[in-house]
Parts: structure tokens; sequence; C-alpha cells
């Protein structure tokens, strides 16, 4: 079977929202791309590149995963810190 990699998507820079980003994904990795020689693209004949499976959690993407026998790579998120700070302290220092 194919080797896929289940992640949580981080945020992007240009949105403020994380609503988009509660899912966990499951993503086929691909290693036999070529360069298409008419365009200079990059393109595959797998059809396993184009899938993203979603999942509301990570059990349930790994339990998936398991039961169709897919070879898999778990990748936490990292955790984000938050730090409190105050309007004052643009002045008080």
């Amino acid at each position: 079977m194919k080797k896929a990699k289940i992640y949580k998507p981080s945020k992007t820079a240009m949105q403020s929202g994380t609503k988009k980003y509660d899912k966990w994904l499951i993503e086929f990795i691909t290693e036999d791309t070529g360069i298409n020689p008419l365009m200079g693209w990059e393109s595959s004949t797998d059809t396993f590149s184009e899938l993203k499976l979603e999942f509301s959690t990570k059990e349930l993407a790994v339990e998936y995963a398991k039961k169709n026998k897919i070879v898999f790579e778990l990748i936490e998120p990292n955790s984000k810190k938050i730090v409190k700070k105050s309007y004052s302290n643009n002045f008080t220092k």
C-alpha cells in the first residue's frame, strides 16, 4: 500500500482564524513525480497524490489507516504558546 502522512494543517500567516484548521488530514506521499515536457510542471500518474481525507480527530485518522493497511507517519502539531500582553507595557519600559 502507499505511504501516507497524518497531520493537522497549520494556520496560514494571511488569516487570523483557526476554524478551518481543526481537522486531521491523511495525505498520500508520491515518490514517482516527473516533469511535464509541454508545460514544465511537476506531474504524476499516481492519483493518490490528489487525495486528502479529513477526520475530526487524530484517533479516527489512525484507526482508518490501520483498518485499510496504510503505512503512515504521524506528525504532531506544534503547541502554540500564548503570551499575555498588556497595552500599558508599551509605555512602562
